[in-house]
């Protein structure tokens, strides 16, 4: 059990939090949110012993296990799959008194079954494969268990890390912002690992769907109090739109925000053109009329300004193969043809690594053309944002200088009323941009790409970084934008609540998502080895094709058979070895219950074989269990 009472944080003279009171148990998930600076992480310090309360008693158990995600980015030469076992401590301690126990000229025998025992009890035995299935489930290939850490980029070195504090058997789990660096089908496979999870799960993220998902429980921390709501973060929404509702100021700014999606739905709502359009923004503002007043306390409201003009065609890629031609010309993409018209709004969805990100920059520069053809309309004002935008900021620059750059001819009042609808205010808007964190630096971006009045909006993961807050603002500035978007994004509220349609991105093609969003984890399911789009063509194909004798049937049958041979001979193998080894095993932990082999000095060596043994028929029974599962989906995907 986790236990704080009337705890109080503070950093320097800031006071973070004051008075905090809660308990937490085995199999409560409790989401940790707040504006970004209100104290979550220091929360999260003082729960690992980083930090300390300034009052208030903190009651933990000394013998729970707490595990977390490590912020460096590790450079290890290790095997992956031996990095995150490195994760589960206990196991790493039992391995090595195994180790020095069996090297030992005076070794004992009964302590070392013990430890042999210890393996058993904790898994040990199938620590591999656990944590092969960890780093598949987080995006990683077969061919990446074995490849060193340090060879990883950034990104995936943190998802390494996240499986390692997977790994641990814990008590208390802590994760802080777990999503940021994982494309939406890791996310997907995370959710599903978390609701499982046994122990205490406290989760900070900014992803609202995530939070569904996985919690039970709401710590919402504002004005330097924590107060905790049950159930998800919507209930936590409805709950707290409720007290709020009672606060006249907040139904002003509601009204405001509902009155600009209305009059587009009433202006556009008849014409075809634009139906489609109207008919999405009609649903978010139903939604709207829900969630809308939890978030009218936000210090952020801003609006796209109308582009000056609109031309019905804004962008197109013919027949385009896209890539990088650095070292020698790498084709991601091929057969591409996308056309952007006015209105359109389009969310890409993809793995990590599909080509999302390289339709974008070929869609914004043309940088990532290697053929094919690019056309842009002359009237077309692109506004593109990606992370390493972020980077592009001129470190000893403040908001303001940037900010004059593209409006060199606005008065210096409106430039800081323009700046404070993103939250940068007093002296903030003339401080340097180099010691900004990554959500303020994101918010300055977005700041300065909204100024420049766009038609064509390209917007690469654009709420990274980003508070709950500043999320729903830009949503809602989103859905009240006239202009074209093509989104990337892994929050499925943004998708969500601004998009029309969607383009999946897979095996080097773009092709239009027919279902919804909520259809994709089936989706990606049914792509574990098979494509669907493969499966519905085939299925046409042998509908059309005419009526064939008997003849013809049993040698199509027989070709069938002889297709599937290899993957039928792999099963049944796989069966044959488990088999032998089961059998074996049984044999071996006969042996094992003589319990005079634990005391016969002469039995000493016999007793060591058969332990080891034993260790190593479980092993393989394990690997062999995984394989026979990868094996018999592979034969039924191919039936």
């Amino acid at each position: 059990m986790l236990n704080l009472r009337q705890i109080s944080i503070r950093r320097g003279r800031k006071l973070l939090v004051r008075n905090v009171t809660f308990q937490a148990h085995a199999g409560q998930r409790v989401g940790v949110i707040g504006a970004n600076g209100s104290g979550k992480t220091s929360l999260f310090a003082l729960l690992l012993g980083e930090l300390e309360a300034d009052d208030g008693e903190l009651g933990i158990d000394p013998n729970d296990v707490f595990a977390h995600v490590a912020q460096e980015s590790p450079n290890s030469s290790s095997p992956a799959v031996d990095y995150v076992i490195d994760g589960d401590i206990e196991l790493r301690k039992t391995e090595a008194a195994i180790e020095k126990g069996e090297a030992s000229a005076t070794r004992n025998d009964k302590k070392l079954h013990e430890l042999y025992e210890k393996m058993e009890a904790i898994d040990g035995f199938t620590a591999e494969s656990r944590a092969a299935k960890l780093i598949n489930g987080l995006g990683f290939s077969t061919d990446d268990l074995r490849k060193p850490v340090r060879e990883f980029s950034g990104g995936w070195r943190m998802r390494l890390n996240l499986a390692r504090a997977l790994m641990c058997r814990s008590d208390i789990l802590l994760l802080d912002e777990p999503t940021n660096h994982l494309d939406l089908p890791a996310i997907l496979w995370l959710e599903r690992w978390l609701k499982r999870y046994e122990g205490i799960l406290l989760v900070i993220s900014h992803d609202r769907d995530f939070l569904d998902e996985v919690c039970t429980r709401i710590g919402h921390i504002e004005n330097n109090e924590m107060n905790f709501y049950s159930g998800n973060y919507s209930q936590f929404e409805a709950q707290r739109a409720e007290h709020l509702a009672q606060q006249q100021a907040m139904f002003t700014r509601q009204q405001k925000d509902i009155k600009h999606i209305q009059g587009f739905v009433d202006r556009f709502r008849y014409k075809a053109s634009k139906a489609r359009q109207a008919q999405s923004r009609l649903k978010m503002l139903e939604r709207m009329t829900l969630i809308a007043p939890a978030h009218a306390d936000s210090p952020f409201h801003f609006h796209f300004a109308k582009p000056k003009k609109q031309p019905q065609h804004l962008l197109g890629l013919t027949d385009a193969a896209l890539g990088y031609a650095d070292n020698g010309e790498e084709i991601v993409l091929d057969n591409v043809t996308v056309n952007l018209m006015a209105g359109d709004r389009v969310g890409l969805l993809g793995v990590n690594g599909a080509g999302k990100s390289t339709l974008v920059k070929a869609l914004a520069s043309g940088s990532t053309l290697l053929s094919g053809e690019r056309l842009l309309s002359k009237d077309t004002k692109i506004g593109y944002f990606a992370q390493h935008q972020l980077d592009l900021l001129t470190p000893d620059q403040s908001p303001l200088d940037h900010l004059r750059l593209y409006a060199p001819d606005d008065r210096e009042s409106d430039m800081r009323n323009y700046l404070g609808r993103f939250d940068f205010s007093g002296e903030r808007i003339f401080e340097p941009v180099a010691p900004f964190s990554g959500g303020e630096k994101a918010r300055l971006v977005l700041a300065l790409m909204i100024r420049q009045a766009p038609n064509l909006l390209l917007l690469d993961e654009p709420t990274n970084h980003l508070d709950l807050e500043m999320r729903q603002a830009l949503s809602i500035a989103l859905i009240e934008y006239t202009g074209a978007l093509v989104v990337i994004s892994h929050d499925r509220h943004l998708l969500r609540s601004v998009c029309d349609e969607l383009l999946i991105v897979h095996d080097g093609i773009v092709d239009r998502f027919s279902r919804s969003l909520d259809d994709y984890p089936a989706w990606l399911k049914e792509q574990q080895d098979l494509q669907s789009a493969a499966a519905a063509e085939t299925v046409d194909h042998e509908k059309q094709k005419p009526l064939v004798n008997k003849k013809q049937l049993r040698q199509e049958e027989a070709q069938r058979r002889q297709r599937l041979k290899p993957l039928t001979d792999k099963v049944r193998e796989i069966d044959r070895q488990l088999e032998t080894r089961r059998h074996a095993l049984q044999t071996t932990e006969n042996s094992l219950s003589d319990e005079t082999i634990y005391t016969d000095p002469e039995r000493r060596d016999e007793l060591t074989d058969l332990i080891k043994e034993q260790s190593s028929l479980k092993t393989a029974i394990d690997a062999l269990e995984w394989d026979w599962i990868e094996a018999s989906e592979a034969l039924e995907n191919a039936n």
